[in-house]
């Protein structure tokens, strides 16, 4: 499915039956890395995966990339189904688009789930941006962004682009704690202890400055700790917090 927002196609899917699950996928990545987590929809959920703008197939004709947009970008999606209030989890720039949400419509987002997503870029994450190109991925990461990405090299070679934009950008992603406060949703905040990019001093400013947040630090992760091996138990312990059962009482 597609819908125009702000002069560029926003294309999404939606698979499932049930309460309306919302899935943001990474910088660089595409809609469809949900499959990379989950063998299936999860049971008792209609999953909405959108291409964030400029990834996968969706357009960005202007060739700016802010995740405040993408934030934007998602709300009129969900005013487009009909959909008033969401359960959401966002990896990595995903995260960051799920924290702008959060903090735009607070009363939209039921409950959150935010992995490796950092209230704000640090100087060693800038400093891998400043200079991030092709040649830092292995061959299977290659790979796969000429999978996911429907509009070709040009689209690739933007996204490079935008990423290394973002060392010199620090008006997008700024949350401060008075801004984290006013987050209403219940959020599950998820780091690895070995990120490269985010150290976990960053999840643990996200954890005080959430009213009602709780976080899980994965031992001996990296960024985005929750594919491969890390899948089982991330898709475990979601499904229980998004439930409410994961909760402490």
């Amino acid at each position: 499915m597609t819908i125009d927002v702000e002069g560029a196609t926003i294309h999404f899917e939606r698979h499932g039956v049930g309460e309306p699950l919302l899935f943001l996928h990474g910088f660089t990545g595409a809609g469809s890395d949900w499959r990379y987590l989950f063998t299936e929809v999860p049971a008792g959920y209609e999953l909405i995966a959108p291409d964030l703008r400029g990834h996968g197939r969706s357009a960005n004709p202007e060739g700016r990339f802010t995740f405040r947009q993408s934030a934007r970008d998602v709300i009129r999606i969900l005013d487009h189904l009909g959909i008033d209030r969401i359960k959401a989890i966002g990896i990595s720039g995903g995260g960051i688009t799920l924290l702008h949400l959060a903090t735009m419509v607070p009363a939209r987002i039921k409950a959150m789930v935010i992995v490796s997503a950092p209230p704000y870029f640090p100087e060693p994450a800038r400093a891998v941006q400043r200079h991030f190109a092709e040649s830092m991925l292995s061959d299977e990461e290659r790979a796969r962004m000429r999978q996911r990405h429907a509009h070709g090299e040009k689209q690739i070679d933007a996204l490079f682009a935008q990423a290394r934009a973002f060392a010199d950008s620090y008006e997008d992603v700024n949350f401060t704690p008075p801004l984290l406060s006013t987050i209403t949703a219940d959020t599950l905040v998820v780091f690895g202890d070995r990120d490269p990019l985010y150290p976990v001093a960053l999840a643990l400013e996200l954890r005080t400055a959430i009213p009602q947040s709780y976080l899980w630090v994965i031992p001996n992760g990296g960024h985005a700790p929750v594919f491969g091996a890390g899948a089982p138990a991330f898709v475990a312990t979601t499904q229980a917090f998004l439930s409410g059962h994961w909760k402490p009482q």
